[in-house]
């Protein structure tokens, strides 16, 4: 069966390694499980890194099976004034599915920063001193399986088992 693809807006620092310290991607692997387990889910990298290196490069951070599911980089946004900053992740990662055609897709995004993504029902956020963990996971499992069931009836807004108030997406839990 076909499934929609599901796009995930992946930051480094602080996600896939705990934020200043060696940049050993030690996290990745955890997160690698789940992707495994949805084979309908394209990487999209949001991090800072993007700037930085190549998407070969940057794919090359993931295991060979993973690699062809890393799709892109977020665009560059320059913000103009401070107001500008919060939002801006999430605001990069809505023009890129814009401008590959896919605004309407499901998504989600994996982060240490709250303040880069107001749709916090769409937003795994790590804890930037221990990077992904088996609870974060756990959590990405359950946006994932609501953004396939709802992709499945053909809902274009956030399931109403992903809205921020739920239990499942209150930080540190």
């Amino acid at each position: 069966m076909h499934r929609p693809e599901i796009f995930v807006f992946l930051d480094f620092d602080g996600v896939t390694h705990p934020l200043r310290e060696v940049e050993d991607f030690r996290c990745l692997p955890r997160i690698e499980t789940v992707l495994r387990e949805f084979d309908e889910c394209r990487v999209v990298i949001a991090s800072d890194w993007r700037t930085l290196f190549s998407l070969r490069r940057l794919q090359a951070h993931f295991s060979e099976d993973i690699r062809p599911r890393v799709v892109g980089t977020t665009p560059f946004r320059l913000p103009g004034h401070n107001s500008d900053f919060y939002g801006l992740r999430e605001a990069e990662a809505r023009q890129w599915l814009s401008e590959h055609h896919a605004a309407d897709a499901p998504w989600l995004a994996i982060d240490d920063a709250p303040g880069n993504w107001p749709t916090r029902a769409r937003l795994i956020l790590t804890d930037f001193k221990s990077g992904f963990m088996d609870d974060d996971a756990e959590r990405m499992r359950t946006v994932l399986r609501a953004l396939r069931a709802d992709a499945r009836h053909g809902c274009e807004s956030t399931p109403a088992s992903l809205h921020w108030g739920h239990p499942s997406f209150a930080p540190g839990t």
